[in-house]
C-alpha cells in the first residue's frame, strides 16, 4: 500500500489497483461494458444517429484498461477522419451514391429484421407479404 493516499478518481483507481482480485473484476467489467457498447455502435453505424460516436465510446471504455483498444481507437479515428475528408472532396454524384448505398443497407437490415412488415401492418398494409422477413 502506498504511503500517499490519493483522493477522487485517482484514489478510486489506486484502491482497485492495490487489490488483485478487485483489479481483475474491474477489468472484466470494463471489458464487458466496453464490448457491449462497441457492438451496439457497430450495429448502429448505418442508421441515422450517432453510430460512430457509440463505436468510439465503446473503444474509449475499452482503452481505459486495455492497450490494444487504445491502439485500435487511435487507428479507427484516423481512418474515420480520412474517410470523412475523402468524402468531403468528392463530387455530389459520389456523395449521393454513398448515401444511396447507406440507405440500401438500412432498408435491407430493416427488411431482414421484419421491421418493414411490422410498420406496414401499422398503416394498414399488412397484406403486403413481400415485406415479411425470411427469418421471422
Amino acid at each position: 500500500m502506498s504511503s500517499v493516499q490519493k483522493t477522487g478518481a485517482a484514489g478510486f483507481r489506486q484502491r482497485i489497483d492495490e487489490n488483485p482480485a478487485l483489479r481483475r473484476t474491474y477489468r472484466i467489467g470494463v471489458g464487458v461494458v466496453g464490448t457491449i457498447v462497441l457492438v451496439l455502435g457497430i450495429i448502429a453505424i448505418p442508421y441515422p444517429g450517432p453510430g460512430w460516436l457509440i463505436v468510439f465510446a465503446g473503444l474509449a471504455i475499452l482503452a481505459s484498461e486495455f492497450a490494444w483498444a487504445k491502439r485500435v481507437l487511435r487507428y479507427a479515428r484516423g481512418k474515420y477522419d480520412a474517410w470523412t475528408r475523402w468524402l468531403g472532396r468528392q463530387s455530389v454524384v459520389v456523395r449521393a451514391t454513398v448515401l444511396a448505398a447507406t440507405g440500401l443497407i438500412v432498408l435491407t437490415t430493416l427488411y431482414l429484421l421484419g421491421a418493414l412488415h411490422l410498420v406496414a401492418g401499422w398503416v394498414g398494409l399488412g397484406g403486403w407479404t413481400w415485406l415479411q422477413s425470411p427469418f421471422f
